[in-house]
């Protein structure tokens, strides 16, 4: 089931300590500029979906596909990436990475069927795979360990462009231009991006060669595929009250447990166990999938929130969420050169304790929602979001041994994709039950049956024995029954960080420790 995998002449590198000053700084912007074209492209594309719906006369459910297919191929194909990185060597791959997501994003925009859409956005997902384990495990290797939290710093502040500013462009694009101008925006970053890693950047020195473990591979791949499918359908297929979810479920918990087989008794497993035994690493693997948890989750939430309940504009909504992101970019990039001096697990607890305060806050939110008081507590949440990121990704690969790197990045990015689809899923799935159990509980006592009613002076836009007053009170019902549903969804998030707060105590403080964790200690 293994078998050698080629290698390539690999150039070394000076000693991190050897490149500083403009020309670190300059290999930073490089190396963020590259996942960065894979950042803009989902969100950017996610607003575009409408537009795209009706230029292709297809339905909600067939357009979808067009996120479905690249999101199950870029997380099927991010675990490959991080493991042969080191064979063929960090620079050839995240450059063929960046051409050929950028290639397959200009034919996905030349595209005039959906077919050929989510032929191109399978392939695109391919190679966006690539771009953010690879680019933040190089990225590491040119700072030292103790500076990893600054370069995490810079990292965090890239990576939240897209988040912050991609939605605002999509939606810009796709308002004034068509759905094609989404796909093309990431030709001139894709650009600058190659050119910059091509002659910015130097390779780094590669590790031996090792047996590439095909089943490993395919057994995951079709767990993730199958996980990933589950998470982006389920919804709209009822989750396991559909046959085909059962089925995939059962090939999917049928190819992990191969995988977990292979990986334990392998000699060469596709990934090694071994970098679980770092309780850093494994705590961070934790605490970041709950990032992508409550990140997404929370981007599924505040939007209609906002619009639905309290009724702003898209654009007013836009415009109040905002200094979320601005909080999240300053944090970021504060947070990164003092936590070199604090211990930063006490500075993670912290942000997660206020990202739980301030997601209770808002459950307490009625109908008139203050613009002022939303603003606020929206950039106290972002400050708490870079704080909370920045440390954990520093911490969660401060202990691990250089040669462990790539495949811990790569896995770290998985489970921060597969967070999301929880995320997304999680949410949007507890709405739409708390809101159909909190309409039914409401109806069962506002009905013209209700003998207690009937005693009640209502007003006479809400009269019960005109069909027109029985609609009224039905609208006001179901907008209640909805706020209620949003009430529950942010209290379930305040308490699913809050539980996830105790993983700090299995990770070690960094600043304590002098060399890095071995394999099993």
């Amino acid at each position: 089931m293994t078998a050698a995998a080629p290698t390539a002449a690999i150039g070394p590198l000076p000693a991190p300590a050897q490149i500083s000053g403009a020309r670190l700084k300059l290999i930073t912007v490089a190396l963020i500029l590259a996942p960065l074209i894979q950042v803009f492209d989902t969100t950017i594309v996610s607003i575009a979906l409408r537009q795209m719906q009706g230029a292709l006369s297809a339905t909600q459910d067939q357009v979808s596909w067009v996120l479905t297919s690249y999101l199950v191929t870029l997380s099927v194909m991010t675990p490959l990436w991080g493991v042969i990185s080191g064979n063929f060597g960090r620079k050839p791959l995240i450059l063929l990475a960046i051409v050929g997501f950028s290639t397959f994003a200009l034919l996905s925009g030349l595209s005039h069927s959906l077919e050929e859409i989510m032929l191109w956005r399978a392939l695109q997902g391919i190679f966006g795979a690539a771009l953010l384990p690879i680019a933040m495990s190089w990225l590491l290797s040119f700072y030292r360990r103790e500076d990893f939290s600054i370069a995490m710093a810079w990292w965090g502040v890239g990576m939240m462009f897209g988040p912050v500013f991609g939605p605002t462009i999509g939606g810009y694009v796709a308002e004034y231009y068509n759905w094609r101008w989404a796909f093309y925006l990431n030709m001139p970053i894709g650009v600058l991006a190659f050119f910059m890693v091509l002659f910015v950047v130097p390779e780094t020195a590669g590790r031996p060669p090792r047996k590439f473990n095909y089943f490993g591979f395919v057994t995951l791949g079709i767990a993730i595929a199958a996980l990933q499918f589950i998470l982006d359908r389920g919804q709209r297929l009822d989750w396991f009250q559909s046959q085909m979810i059962v089925w995939v479920a059962l090939v999917g918990l049928s190819a992990f447990w191969l995988f977990l087989v292979n990986s334990l008794s392998s000699a060469t497993p596709f990934i090694d166990p071994a970098i679980f035994r770092d309780r850093n690493y494994l705590g961070g693997t934790i605490l970041r999938t709950l990032f992508g948890v409550l990140l997404f989750g929370s981007l599924v939430l505040l939007p209609p929130f906002v619009q639905e309940i309290g009724g702003y504009t898209v654009l007013d909504s836009g415009l109040i969420l905002a200094p979320r992101g601005a909080g999240t970019m300053t944090a970021s990039f504060l947070t990164g050169y003092f936590i070199k001096r604090i211990d930063p697990r006490k500075v993670i607890g912290l942000a997660m304790l206020t990202i739980a305060a301030t997601m209770w806050e808002i459950s307490t939110f009625t109908e008139d929602i203050d613009r002022t008081r939303l603003i606020i507590n929206n950039f106290i949440q972002g400050l708490a979001f870079g704080t909370f990121m920045v440390p954990l990704n520093s911490v969660a690969f401060t202990t691990m041994p250089a040669e462990q790197r790539d495949a811990g990045t790569a896995f770290y990015s998985l489970l921060n994709n597969i967070g999301r689809g929880f995320g997304v899923a999680l949410f949007s799935t507890y709405l739409a039950y708390a809101n159909q159990r909190f309409h039914a509980g409401l109806t069962e006592h506002i009905s013209p049956v209700v003998e207690t009613l009937r005693h009640v002076s209502l007003p006479d836009a809400w009269s019960l024995t005109e069909p027109v007053g029985i609609a009224a009170l039905e609208r006001t019902v179901s907008k209640q029954a909805k706020l209620l549903a949003y009430i529950a969804d942010f209290q379930l998030l305040a308490i699913l960080i809050a539980a996830c707060i105790p993983v700090l105590f299995f990770m070690n403080n960094p600043h304590k420790m002098k060399k890095p964790v071995t394999a099993g200690s």
